[in-house]
């Protein structure tokens, strides 16, 4: 079955989600997607990395009705009794919430360990104890580690290179106990640098593509880590929300209790990724158009290239990404030049 078929099936059957971290990129793209299929829709954020703007964008794209859909809890996944009292009456989990960045997790360990270990176990007690149907949650390709092979494929990993890593691979352990323990459905997404609307430019932790276009945008320099030849598979934030919708519902029980990659399959250089949003910016800033980046010293943990086999995704879950790294980016610079501006 299509991704739109499934769609229109779900607007007719409305059921209750929770999405934590709703005010972050991925969640408030979550809630705005389960709005617009008219579901009822529960959010969790603390704000320690989400934004109210975020949610106020949401509400501006959907209609009064659907917003009244809407139930916002500000808490803390790190605070069993919050998570215990968002999950009851649910019908499905999408666990958003955790802190990001390598780099992040190198200077702060502990705060990571137990935002995205402890937090994820507390959400999956709290999914195990109110029966939700399904939890999916967000893993990551930082579990590849230092594995080799390209293109990455599920069942083949490395050791990890920090702590953020460690923290991600944790969670897919968990989750594979609690379905063969408990017999709770769950499926991880390993995300390839998903990019795109709301994703966050400012901060020392900001992701490489918001963080250059804001920074061309205001004149400032753009700084690449490393020669510019590490590449990336990068995923435009629609094709993030596809997966999250089909891991949910879908109905083969072979697809259930898995992790995938969620990507777009193709490998991008910074240098190229530079290039791109440089031609981009210089639409409408044409003095832009011959702008160099700056190069300095790699990034401590920070895995040289990935590249995704999305091919596990596309069989069990019908996933079929329909924005290209390129068609993507002109989506992302029309939001940035908004919104930045």
């Amino acid at each position: 079955m299509s991704y739109n078929y499934i769609c229109k099936e779900i607007s007719k059957y409305p059921a209750h989600w929770l999405v934590t971290g709703a005010a972050g990129f991925i969640g408030s793209n979550l809630v705005e997607y389960l709005l617009n299929l008219n579901q009822k829709v529960t959010g969790l954020d603390n704000f320690s990395t989400g934004f109210q703007h975020n949610l106020d964008q949401v509400r501006e794209a959907v209609t009064p009705e659907q917003w009244k859909n809407f139930i916002f809890i500000k808490g803390d996944i790190r605070d069993t009794e919050t998570c215990a009292a968002v999950c009851e009456g649910k019908d499905y989990v999408l666990h958003q919430a955790a802190l990001g960045s390598v780099p992040r997790s190198v200077a702060d360990p502990l705060n990571t360990h137990a935002n995205n270990i402890t937090g994820h176990l507390n959400m999956l007690i709290a999914a195990r104890d109110a029966k939700v149907k399904r939890f999916v949650y967000a893993a990551s390709s930082s579990t590849y580690g230092d594995h080799p092979d390209l293109p990455k494929v599920e069942d083949k990993i490395g050791r990890p290179l920090s702590p953020y890593a460690v923290t991600k691979y944790v969670n897919e352990l968990y989750a594979d106990v609690f379905a063969r323990t408990y017999n709770v459905e769950s499926v991880g997404l390993r995300y390839f640098n998903v990019f795109g609307r709301r994703q966050d430019p400012h901060g020392a932790y900001a992701a490489v593509i918001p963080l250059w276009f804001a920074s061309l945008i205001k004149g400032e320099p753009v700084y690449i880590n490393g020669d510019g030849e590490t590449s990336r598979d990068f995923c435009y934030i629609d094709n993030c929300v596809q997966a999250n919708i089909l891991a949910a519902v879908a109905q083969d029980k072979s697809a259930v209790n898995r992790v995938y990659n969620v990507a777009f399959g193709e490998r991008t250089s910074l240098n190229q990724l530079f290039t791109m949003i440089r031609e981009r910016v210089a639409v409408q800033y044409p003095e832009l158009i011959n702008v160099e980046p700056q190069y300095r010293d790699f990034r401590p943990g920070d895995v040289r290239h990935s590249l995704a086999d999305i091919s596990n995704a596309s069989t069990l879950l019908d996933y079929k990404p329909l924005f290209s790294v390129n068609d993507g980016l002109d989506e992302a610079a029309r939001w940035y030049m908004e919104n930045l501006l």
